[in-house]
């Protein structure tokens, strides 16, 4: 249990005691972390919030609560302003959690109490087309929220929903059969089927008449046409494969591959559903899904305020010229997961310009009488220094490859500097520690919905809120057991007495209540900033109080808060998947 819970536990029946039939049924407290030390550890404003309505002031409820309460084995507690409650937890309090993070192989992690099946759908990259920098927010927070919610005890199911059917495979048949280099796809599959699709789409507009030809092979492909099908399921292969060596390099793998093409078959019979239960209907032509009138119009998904007056915007199942849509393929799969995965939830990991998509189909689901936890986990996108997308100097997008590739060479050039008689093998390895693991922590580190300026100087600066300083502080935490001469054995208690050391233990103490807090609202970068502020609070500390030049029980309790540290440290960064080098 969390200190918080312990705490709002406690402060349940005090506050019945203290306000009796007064208090409203149902009403339980809420323990928040308290901003600024000063005022103690944790404040709650539940004296404020009841004191109107039961016509008492507010400082007098707060100290009535403190009365019923009684003395506290964990911490103090005062009144602070116009009613809050503050708790100061004593040192020997967090002394013992600490002794008993280091016990704890969860380090004080508490699992899930409900665990649930959560699909998380993310990456999600075209078939024969290279992966870019727009690719980093999706693939990296996806996969931190997946690693987030297995430690937490979920069964996770984690999918790569590829773009693998779709119109653009009618130029690339055509292209394949016409203008494919065999030796340009041996050497590099994707780059070839997208300098394919490149060419046939320009020939497309100089030449129109090619255009309906192009759709004739996506015909005969969606057809079933044997050579088609054997060209679309080789184009499929080589990019999957070409796709995994990125993933491989970024330590990021999917449980499934199950592209739009998986879907295919159930398109038809879907919308036929919908039409027979009266759910969608014929519009000029198509098949759309209008609103059901059930919710407001400024929360209808399927409203749009013009002038005025609120007017319809429908979900199209079903084209004109009878063919589909992503709505459609992404109802598919809703019912796939929900029904052959039975998922409790669904996360879908894309950009923020997909909101108003997935509020219709989430909402289309609702109609259906299909429910769960359906998030779209949004982000918003990548800059350069011009604060414009992030693009290449000719203007093209940038390859993600390119990108983790650059960050490998930057971070060796750090590690040369640093360390020049490093060992080849141990100094590649760290590179990619340390390269791969800035742009991670870059992205992580930022509110997922704030724009972002991709800047290689800071992600890889050795100071401030990037992967290299808490890399750094790691082994630097690390190298203090190297020079420990003798036993190391940890105490089975702690003694703290300095600031330094106790603010230390508070930082440590509060991983088991952010690793938590992340799935709240699938915010991967409170636990970056946690880290952030565990490193300083331990630099403050080896600052403050000498760990190898004290003796007895202090040397011993400072040995094991490094320890304790640099577990920490270690696992949350895991979490993000970061990996931490032994040495820089």
């Amino acid at each position: 249990m969390t200190i918080p819970a312990r705490l709002e536990e406690k402060l349940a029946p005090a506050l019945k005691a203290a306000l009796g039939d007064a208090l409203p049924e149902g009403f339980a407290p809420a323990v928040a972390v308290s901003q600024d030390l000063r005022f103690g550890d944790y404040q709650c404003n539940a004296a404020m919030v009841l004191a109107k309505q039961a016509r008492m002031n507010p400082r007098a409820l707060a100290q009535a609560v403190i009365d019923a309460m009684g003395d506290m084995p964990i911490c103090t507690m005062e009144i602070a302003g116009p009613g809050f409650l503050n708790f100061r937890l004593k040192p020997e309090f967090f002394a013992s959690c600490a002794s008993a993070m280091l016990q704890d192989d969860r380090l004080g992690v508490p699992a899930a109490a409900e665990p649930k099946t959560i699909v998380i759908d993310f990456s999600a990259p075209n078939v024969a087309k290279p992966m870019h920098v727009g690719h980093i927010r999706s693939t990296i927070i996806g996969d931190a929220l997946a690693r987030i919610a297995r430690f937490m005890g979920h069964n996770v199911i984690t999918d790569n929903h590829i773009g693998d059917w779709g119109t653009q495979f009618g130029m690339i048949l055509w292209g394949w059969k016409n203008i494919l280099n065999e030796q340009a796809l041996a050497d590099n599959p994707i780059e070839e089927l997208l300098r394919v699709y490149k060419e046939v789409n320009a020939l497309c507009k100089e030449k129109p008449e090619l255009l309906p030809v192009c759709k004739a092979e996506l015909v005969k492909l969606q057809s079933g046409d044997a050579e088609n099908l054997a060209i679309w399921e080789r184009c499929v292969a080589v990019s999957k494969s070409g796709l995994e060596k990125i993933y491989d390099q970024l330590d990021i793998h999917f449980d499934y591959w199950l592209g739009e093409s998986a879907y295919n078959d159930a398109l038809a019979p879907l919308v036929d559903e919908m039409i027979a239960s009266g759910l969608a209907r014929e519009s000029e032509g198509a098949i759309c899904v209008f609103s059901d009138g059930t919710l407001k119009p400024q929360d209808d998904p399927f409203l749009v305020q013009e002038k005025g007056e609120w007017k319809p915007i429908p979900c199209i199942v079903r084209k004109a010229d009878g063919g589909f849509l992503y709505a459609t393929t992404d109802l598919a799969t809703l019912d796939f997961r929900t029904k052959v995965w039975q998922a409790d939830a669904i996360w879908y990991v894309v950009g923020a310009p997909q909101a108003q998509h997935f509020r219709q189909i989430f909402d289309v689901e609702r109609m259906r009488g299909i429910t769960g936890d359906f998030r779209h986990v949004a982000f918003g996108s990548i800059l350069g220094s011009d604060r414009r997308p992030f693009k290449t100097r000719s203007g093209d997008t940038v390859s993600l490859q390119d990108v983790l590739d650059e960050a490998i060479e930057r971070a060796g050039k750090v590690i040369d500097e640093k360390s020049p008689d490093m060992p080849a093998e141990e100094r590649e390895a760290v590179s990619r520690a340390v390269g791969i693991g800035a742009v991670k922590f870059a992205e992580l580190s930022q509110n997922r919905m704030t724009d972002y300026v991709f800047d290689w100087d800071k992600m890889l600066a050795l100071q401030g809120d990037t992967a290299p300083y808490l890399q750094n502080s790691y082994v630097r935490v690390r190298s203090i057991f190297r020079k420990v001469e003798g036993d190391a054995a940890l105490p089975e208690s702690l003694t703290l007495t300095e600031d330094a050391e106790i603010h230390l233990a508070r930082m440590l103490v509060r991983f088991g209540e952010i690793v938590p807090s992340v799935l709240d609202d699938c915010r991967p970068n409170v636990l970056a900033g946690y880290l952030f502020d565990l490193a300083r609070a331990f630099h403050s500390f080896y600052e403050a109080c000498p760990v190898l030049r004290s003796e007895g029980a202090v040397r011993a309790s400072r040995l094991a808060l490094c320890e304790l540290t640099s577990r920490v440290l270690k696992q949350g960064m895991a979490l993000l998947g970061i990996h931490m080098p032994d040495r820089m």
